[in-house]
């Protein structure tokens, strides 16, 4: 920080801008914190996080998944203790979550909440686009209800040679209850006991870093639902998931998390749907 200042008030004399002007060019100083090195900027000295990030959040620090040795090991075990604890992830996952495209959904069974022309259009256009971005997908993964599995048809037509599974855990459904409450949706009880439990099970399955024996980053395309892809992105980002119904996600759109090798958690992209034309957009 001293360089730096050094440096400011060197470039205060030589391009002539005020005392002022200096404080501003520190004020814009990114911050950033690190778990054993914590960097400020001057207009937050002294600030600590109301929150901190939660780095073993998945569970897979080294020292969460690998035995520790007995008090009686020998040295030769206790080396090789440390030698494991060394071998951490080096691969990035991404995430790619589809909500599906729109559908009938004043019918009241599965099998006939069918995507509508609109929602094949809509799954066509995303499909598409995810042709366009051309990155290495890894696979593709549905829910298993009937406009999500149309979605994924639709989007695997265009990527043909991906490799493809179904999960019962990505269904729609209630999470958790909303804050605040919403008025005009309210589940009975046992219906967030039953699909919060579920939903839950579902994001620890997909939502977690590399393993270390993977090399490659990695792009998973995952088509499920609005409700399921809201409380994702509460959890991954470490955002309190009562908040999932504050967002709105369109149809077919695109939300992009990604997951780096020490466990921190980014969203690139949150219900993308620019790709569309402004006709072919709808939420309901």
């Amino acid at each position: 920080m001293k360089r730096l200042l050094q440096k400011i008030y060197h470039c205060s004399k030589v391009y002539g801008f005020t005392a002022a002007g200096a404080v501003a060019i520190v004020g814009i100083v990114i911050y950033e914190r690190s778990r054993n090195n914590p960097v400020f900027s001057s207009w937050t000295t002294n600030h600590d996080p109301s929150v901190k990030w939660d780095y073993n959040w998945d569970k897979r620090e080294p020292e969460s998944v690998i035995k520790p040795p007995k008090e009686t090991a020998t040295d030769d075990e206790k080396l090789q203790y440390k030698e494991k604890l060394k071998k951490v992830p080096t691969a990035t996952r991404h995430i790619i979550l589809i909500r599906h495209g729109q559908y009938y959904d004043r019918e009241s069974l599965d099998i006939n909440r069918k995507l509508t022309d609109l929602g094949r259009e809509q799954a066509q256009l995303t499909g598409a686009r995810l042709v366009d971005m051309n990155y290495p997908w890894s696979k593709l993964i549905c829910s298993t209800m009937t406009r999500a599995q149309e979605t994924a048809d639709i989007i695997h037509k265009q990527l043909p040679d991906l490799p493809r599974e179904e999960c019962d855990l990505l269904r729609e459904g209630a999470p958790i209850p909303p804050e605040p409450p919403s008025g005009n949706w309210r589940p009975e009880k046992q219906q967030f006991y039953k699909d919060g439990a579920r939903i839950e099970a579902a994001f620890r399955k997909y939502f977690h870093r590399a393993d270390p024996e993977q090399t490659n980053d990695s792009y998973e395309i995952v088509v499920c639902h609005a409700n399921v892809i809201r409380y994702f992105v509460c959890r991954a980002l470490q955002f309190p998931p009562e908040g999932w119904l504050r967002i709105s996600l369109n149809h077919a759109s695109i939300t992009w998390l990604y997951i780096r090798p020490n466990g921190r958690v980014g969203l690139r992209t949150l219900g993308e749907a620019g790709f569309m034309p402004v006709n072919k957009v709808s939420v309901l």
